[in-house]
């Protein structure tokens, strides 16, 4: 099959002497998969109980018959009018008892009974008719999950919460001293008086709004899981999926992967922002990551503009596929956009597509086509993976409660921190998985915990266990402070860390806007945002804050622990000193880059498996640049911004041209992928 190309089809939206242009214009792109019925649900069961299939019959036919193979949306994503005007009860409420009207999409309650029964009776119609259709290739369970309905606080779901909390603590007991009701006499009696955090007169009580937050997910979590298993009881075999968002905190990704059979994500760069190949580069580490370096899919990204930005620029030449390869160079094996043929009308006209409104004769078209001729022409990258010898802790426990109310200062930003100390090891050309830290690390070198203010005992030790026996750890500021229910562990931060780190924080000092702190010894250099007064306790200190309150406190701490150590930022380093911090640590580690030397703004990664090692190479940067490359390659994919240097001498005849190289020369947006040594391509 190769590398999955295509996108979402939605030929309800056009006449069906269409739908054969579609077909014609698909071949020619080298269209290979799309996603099908996303929101076909008011079409193919205009009433209550009265089934249209036929249109979509002919669909499928048609898809087979041009040889493309269908992700076969469940069509749950957005109810039909119908529903809601009969069965009002389905729409969700926000904090305010506020009610959600239909008339754009998701407006559902995750825990309706109602919605979820209408859900289950359309998919087990789907399945039953298309279970051996020879386009099937994928299910694709409703869409995007909590996008726009993230958390519902009607009565329907406060009575689902209450189940969800007698499941998880038995008794009423339980959960008062889980969330710790003694205070501000909020103690229970009876789980039935027990409500959603809805809004309140201040701050509501933090462990009900972390609980809330893991209902939340788990509510989500249902919808999809009642669907999946009409899918393997009615069409069993066929693997099904749903389309993750980036950094999207209602859904716990590492929650949701055990119930995926590949992972799948939703990503769109920002045109406007220089930088956004780095937060695609952490998102798509966690794609693959998420379940333990399997190849995902990237199942809607944007061949121009978006339409629901402030400002929606669209993609200058070379970006869309430079940002498509990125997505492959770490791991993807399908690059798929929304949509294929652009809308006529609806909220999502001015979004781009593959066929846009002028049609093919377009500049959008053609890249579109372009990029699957030469996705096409290397088949066997797919199935190939990515080995990392460094770890990224992230953990969406945390992450909900890290950014409740009623902390020490409201500018923790998980994202933003786990970017921050994602980006010098991305900059650096090092391999690098985003974990939780439930994941077994014993075969990382180097691991960095970026600030894991909720963390429990049990992954406490898993993370000493980790250094004893070798491991290099950086753990961040405010780190390990409270239990998995909001609860400051026994004798403060950092909690069960403190004996692995060798120190203890006595007082926190979040910083005022704005305001900067200096850092003397080792590392050398300005920082922001927080500090912290730390006591060692075994701990060396390798820099110190210098000026102010804090005047020779530790900032910077390394402590040998077994076979390993533990580093300790008790700040917000500058990200040129970030930089210097975790390349001191993988040299401890003995981490090499992929590259060594890499220009700025170059990327490399390398994918390999049974077809062979396949280094790629994207160049992210403004000014031509220059790759050495560690062993000699073939180049398998280029362009007229990518030229192979062979090492010939002057005078030497030219070699052949498929002859290996020692050198590629990049320009902006260029684009190399060379088969190593070994490889089979």
């Amino acid at each position: 099959m190769g590398i999955r190309f295509g996108g979402d089809y939605n030929p309800e939206q056009w006449p069906e002497e269409v739908w054969a242009e579609d077909l014609e214009l698909m071949k020619a792109a080298r269209v290979s998969t799309v996603t099908a019925g996303i929101f076909s649900w008011a079409r193919v069961e205009p009433r209550p109980g009265e089934w249209d299939f036929g249109w979509f019959d002919r669909v499928m036919d048609g898809l087979a018959g041009a040889g493309i193979e269908v992700c076969l949306a469940t069509m749950t994503a957005s109810p039909p009018p119908w529903l809601s005007h009969a069965h009002p009860e389905i729409l969700p409420e926000d904090a305010d008892g506020r009610r959600r009207w239909p008339g754009a999409r998701q407006h559902y309650c995750p825990s309706s009974p109602v919605y979820r029964a209408h859900a289950v009776r359309l998919v087990e119609r789907l399945a039953t008719r298309y279970a051996g259709h020879p386009a099937l290739a994928l299910w694709h369970i409703g869409n995007e999950y909590g996008c726009h309905t993230r958390q519902c606080y009607c009565d329907v779901s406060a009575a689902d919460f209450r189940d969800w909390l007698r499941e998880r603590y038995g008794s009423v007991d339980a959960l008062n001293d889980a969330w710790s009701t003694a205070f501000w006499s909020q103690t229970y009696t009876d789980f039935a008086e027990v409500l959603p955090p809805r809004t309140a007169p201040t701050f509501p009580n933090p462990a009900q709004q972390l609980d809330y937050l893991r209902f939340g997910d788990a509510a989500l979590r249902a919808c999809y899981l009642a669907e999946k298993e009409v899918l393997a009881r009615c069409a069993p075999g066929v693997p099904v999926t749903t389309n993750l968002m980036p950094q999207h905190k209602p859904v716990d990704a590492f929650a949701w992967a055990p119930h995926l059979d590949v992972m799948a994500l939703d990503f769109y760069q920002d045109p406007f922002l220089s930088d956004d190949h780095l937060r695609a580069a952490y998102v798509f580490d966690l794609m693959r990551s998420a379940r333990g370096g399997q190849p995902w899919l990237l199942l809607e990204q944007a061949p121009g503009a978006v339409n629901w930005r402030p400002r929606n620029g669209p993609k200058p030449p070379g970006a869309m596929r430079l940002w498509s390869w990125q997505a492959v160079a770490q791991g993807a094996d399908a690059v798929l956009f929304f949509q294929w043929r652009q809308s006529r009308g609806g909220a999502e006209k001015f979004h781009s597509a593959m066929v846009p409104h002028g049609g093919p004769d377009t500049r959008i078209f053609r890249e579109v086509a372009a990029l699957g001729r030469e996705l096409a022409s290397v088949p066997e990258i797919a199935g190939t993976r990515s080995r990392a010898a460094v770890a990224l802790l992230a953990d969406w426990r945390s992450w909900w409660a890290l950014e409740l109310d009623s902390r020490p200062s409201t500018a923790l930003d998980h994202s933003r921190l786990a970017l921050e100390h994602h980006r010098p090891l991305y900059e650096a050309g090092v391999a690098c998985d985003v974990v939780p830290p439930s994941r077994e690390l014993s075969g990382y070198r180097m691991v960095v915990a970026p600030q894991l203010y909720l963390l429990t005992e049990q992954d406490a030790a898993r993370l000493a266990a980790y250094v004893r026996d070798g491991g290099q750890l950086v753990v961040s500021f405010f780190s390990g402070v409270v239990d998995a229910q909001d609860r400051v562990h026994p004798g403060g931060c950092p909690g069960p860390l403190r004996e692995l780190l060798g120190l203890r924080v006595e007082e926190f000092w979040p910083q005022p806007e704005g305001a900067a702190l200096t850092l003397q010894g080792a590392y050398r250099g300005r920082a922001d945002l927080w500090a912290e007064d730390v006591v060692l306790e075994g701990a060396e200190a390798l820099a110190r804050f210098t000026g102010g309150p804090l005047d020779g406190r530790p900032a910077v701490t390394r402590h040998p622990y077994g076979r390993g150590a533990a580093w300790y930022v008790a700040t917000r380093p500058e990200p040129a000193l970030l930089r210097a911090l975790l390349d001191d640590v993988r040299e401890a580690a003995g981490v090499a880059p992929v590259v060594a030397g890499l220009p700025a703004g170059v990327q490399a990664t390398v994918r390999e498996g049974a077809a062979g090692r396949f280094l790629f190479l994207l160049h992210h940067g403004e000014r031509t640049a220059r790759v050495t490359l560690p062993e000699p390659g073939r180049v398998v994919v280029s362009d007229a911004t990518g030229r192979p240097e062979p090492a010939a001498g002057p005078g030497d005849p030219a070699p052949p041209a498929d002859a290996p190289v020692h050198r590629i020369t990049l320009a902006p947006r260029g684009v190399a992928v060379i088969a190593l040594p070994g490889a089979d391509a």
